[in-house]
């Protein structure tokens, strides 16, 4: 039997919980099956955790759906990854499939920096404790502070403390020719106010960028000679950008792994470029600061400063002044319209001749600016998008992303995000993705950074 382990995808998530639901069958007979069958996979937690690339399947060669998954959890935060789910359909126990699935799990963390992934599981099942020793997990002390996080989510399902241990496996730090892992996050525009004209004759604007737990996963390698390579056009010339700006004779594999399916909107290529120039500059040991950074990637694009700072931004002037700003926590129903809107013609429309006076942070957090000056010549240019927006403003106050045609609705909780999205049109396609104060990046970076 041969199979392959690759990033679970939406279409999956049926499958997944149907998994779930018979790996949990085989429990029936111990004392934890009451606790066990009371407890199932929330469909839209699981494709939000797909979304943030935390999911993988197990899929036979010449089959479409899964025989088994594995769910990482880093929700609770710093250097340590745990084991949210695993599970294999049972007709394909003891084939292998778990093994590859932990493996590649504990390999994808040591990338992205973890030093450690945790588990809890139960002692006296062949299948739970046993089967983790074979693959370097110990048990250790579940008393321990670092475990509280673990007790306290069993306590909120009603699981009994003494039927768990919990277990943790070491991980080591890549080295330079590994591959490290990095994410690069997307990030929507809240504001666009057109402020002036300079004067090559570009629009002015005034913009609060946000960023999101939503990112696309760069890997890079260091090579031992000077070649640069990547299919990535970005990729490549924020390499070569930082090479030559630094002096190093260095070389570097770069593969880009695309998470992020809306189609336009969220500035993907400066996200990118921004990731490239910090995590060549670990792997390199360059040993330039984020200052420094921020004002070579200037060079690259205007918004790749604000993805170098890891900050969301109130932004001046096509990058040039760039201010953070602290923001509510909150999410959004994106909704991509699958119309595609040339920024460069949009930026270039003789329709943008409404110049407005400057908005400040608080007319903006107040809800009194929320202008953007580009939504009226998108909606008359581009009808999916405008039938979007409308769509969406049924649900409350929906409103653009820039000059795209991505639009989006903000909600205070993910439960009101998730019930707007459900009801999204099937010839739109709907996403929830939360805004985050640290960038996903910097996180990342502060991880592979504790350890040289």
């Amino acid at each position: 039997m041969s199979f392959r382990i690759e990033p679970a995808n939406r279409a999956h998530v049926k499958a997944i919980c149907a998994i779930e639901r018979a790996a949990v069958e085989m429990f029936r007979t111990h004392r934890a099956w009451r606790f066990y069958s009371a407890v199932s996979i929330p469909p839209e937690q699981l494709e939000e955790e797909i979304q943030r690339g935390l999911v993988w399947v197990a899929i036979l060669d010449g089959h479409a759906d899964p025989v088994g998954f594995i769910w990482l959890d880093t929700e609770h935060g710093g250097d340590v990854a745990g084991i949210a789910e695993i599970d294999v359909l049972p007709e394909y126990g003891r084939r292998g499939v778990g093994a590859a699935l932990l493996e590649h799990a504990c390999d994808w963390a040591r990338a992205a920096g973890y030093r450690r992934v945790d588990l809890g599981t139960l002692a006296d099942v062949p299948w739970n404790a046993p089967f983790y020793a074979k693959h370097g997990f110990v048990a250790v002390d579940k008393h321990d502070a670092a475990f509280a996080y673990a007790r306290e989510r069993d306590r909120e399902n009603g699981f009994p403390d003494e039927l768990r241990v919990f277990m943790s496996r070491p991980l080591s730090p890549p080295d330079a020719l590994e591959w490290s892992v990095w994410p690069a996050p997307a990030k929507l525009d809240l504001l666009a106010n057109l402020i002036g004209v300079s004067e090559d004759g570009q629009p002015e604007i005034q913009q609060v960028m946000r960023l999101l737990d939503w990112s696309d996963e760069v890997r890079v390698r260091a090579r031992a000679d000077e070649t640069i390579h990547s299919e990535s056009a970005v990729a490549m010339r924020a390499a070569q950008w930082l090479r030559e700006s630094f002096g190093a004779r260095a070389g570097v594999d770069i593969v880009i792994e695309k998470r992020i399916d809306v189609a336009d909107g969220l500035d993907r290529a400066s996200s990118v470029t921004a990731t490239v120039l910090l995590a060549l500059n670990h792997v390199w040991r360059c040993g330039l600061g984020v200052d420094e950074l921020a004002d070579l990637g200037r060079e690259l694009g205007p918004d790749v400063p604000m993805f170098v700072r890891g900050r969301s931004a109130w932004v001046t002037g096509a990058g040039a002044r760039i201010k953070p700003i602290k923001l509510p926590r909150r999410w959004y129903v994106l909704v991509d319209a699958h119309e595609n809107v040339p920024h460069e013609e949009i930026f270039q429309a003789t329709e943008l001749t409404r110049i407005a006076a400057p908005a400040t942070i608080s007319s903006f957090a107040s809800g009194e600016t929320l202008e953007n000056v580009f939504e009226q010549v998108v909606r008359t240019r581009y009808p999916r998008v405008a039938a979007a927006l409308d769509w969406l403003g049924s649900h409350g106050h929906a409103r653009l992303s820039g000059s795209s045609g991505c639009a989006f609705l903000e909600t205070a909780t993910p439960e009101r995000a998730e019930a707007v999205a459900r009801r999204c049109p099937a010839t739109f396609t709907a996403r929830v993705v939360e805004g985050v104060g640290l960038s996903p990046l910097h996180r990342a970076l502060a991880r592979h950074a504790a350890t040289g």
